[in-house]
């Protein structure tokens, strides 16, 4: 999982923070007859604290309390640079825009290793970054070399207004209604 979730949420259902539970989603999506409890994990781009201190604490608020229930959660810094756009009445305007790196190549190796150390059968990925689709191809050379069914499915939220409808390609869609995501908000507000 990573922050495109919330501005998957954010455009799909219009909320403005990030407010759904990994753990409810688990249990909503993952049903595991042997009663083990899957790898949980979340990687998350993170402002600095000068830069943009409430989405900070936010961030920091939240994780801390992931980490704490057994999610493994992994932070990058966001890097922060100058955009230009043109208006339409021709002038030049610039702003700095923050931007998360590495974090789909944290997902891709995450899935990648727990394929290899049979960790999982399927696993359920939280993003529609496209750069995640190799993974997909990798997945099915991994299954065919250890001679077993692995399957990789993207699940992100999805309604009319959502501009982008697709998931992963190559992998398995799980498209997520409102209903199915307000089931799964947090309760606990992590906003300073």
């Amino acid at each position: 999982m990573d922050k495109n979730l919330f501005l998957q949420s954010k455009e799909a259902f219009g909320y403005r923070f990030p407010n759904y539970n990994i753990e409810h989603w688990r249990a909503k999506l993952v049903n595991r007859k042997d009663g083990s409890s899957p790898r949980r994990g979340f990687n998350t781009g993170i402002h600095d604290a000068t830069a943009n201190p409430f989405w900070n604490a936010f961030w920091v608020n939240k994780t801390t309390q992931m980490g704490q229930t057994g999610v493994k959660v992994v932070t990058r810094k966001l890097r922060y640079r100058n955009k230009t756009v043109r208006l339409p009445d021709g002038t030049e305007y610039t702003f700095p825009t923050a931007e998360e790196k590495g974090i789909d190549v944290r997902i891709a190796l995450d899935v990648i290793a727990g394929a290899r150390n049979r960790l999982y059968d399927v696993a359920i990925v939280f993003s529609q970054d496209q750069d995640l689709a190799e993974v997909a191809s990798e997945i099915r050379s991994i299954a065919k070399e250890q001679g077993r069914w692995i399957k990789i499915v993207c699940a992100f939220p999805d309604s009319p207004t959502a501009h982008n409808r697709r998931g992963i390609n190559n992998t398995d869609w799980i498209r997520i209604d409102r209903a199915m995501y307000d089931r799964c908000i947090d309760p606990r507000d992590y906003r300073p």
